[in-house]
């Protein structure tokens, strides 16, 4: 018997994903200086992250998807989000962007869908930049960011502190 067939969509994020898209972001935390969290979040301490990302405005969630998983479920792969780049006034035409993957969905273009379907959100709103930042080394981020013309204008020196070492972020930004 043929394996089942899968798809991948991409949505809005909404409640019912929260304890998938923690798990995924805890991922990170425990295992990687990809985000300078140190401590893992339950979902009732993430609740207020999702609440910040409504289905419009400049803030986004978006969500993978793949259906057609056996028993007709779905499982979470990954997500993008645009958010705040600072509090002040002045920056509300900025945002910065990031994506996070199930640690088995990488290499299957999972990232360039969220990021395709999160721009494509984001173009009808009131922006001017997207910035990110990426902790080198992270070959996987440069390259998706650079496929959707950020550039690097800039790298913050050990400016965190994970796992007993310093760590540089790289800062890339995209025109809106």
């Amino acid at each position: 018997m043929p394996p089942e067939r899968t798809e991948v969509q991409v949505r809005p994020g909404v409640e019912r994903d929260l304890e998938a898209l923690t798990d995924i972001y805890n991922h990170y935390v425990r295992e990687t200086p990809i985000t300078f969290d140190t401590a893992v979040f339950t979902p009732e301490e993430r609740r207020p992250w999702l609440l910040s990302h409504p289905e419009d405005g400049p803030h986004r969630l978006m969500v993978a998807e793949e259906t057609g998983y056996p028993g007709n479920s779905q499982r979470i792969l990954g997500y993008a989000t645009s958010s705040a780049f600072r509090p002040k006034p002045a920056y509300a035409t900025s945002v910065e962007v990031t994506v996070y993957l199930a640690p088995d969905a990488g290499r299957r273009g999972i990232g360039t869908l969220l990021y395709k379907a999160l721009f494509e959100a984001l173009a009808g709103e009131d922006l001017h930049r997207a910035y990110a930042g990426i902790v080198p080394p992270n070959e996987a981020s440069e390259r998706l960011h650079e496929r959707f013309g950020f550039r690097h204008v800039g790298t913050y020196r050990e400016v965190g502190r994970k796992f007993g070492r310093y760590w540089d972020v790289a800062w890339y930004e995209k025109e809106l």
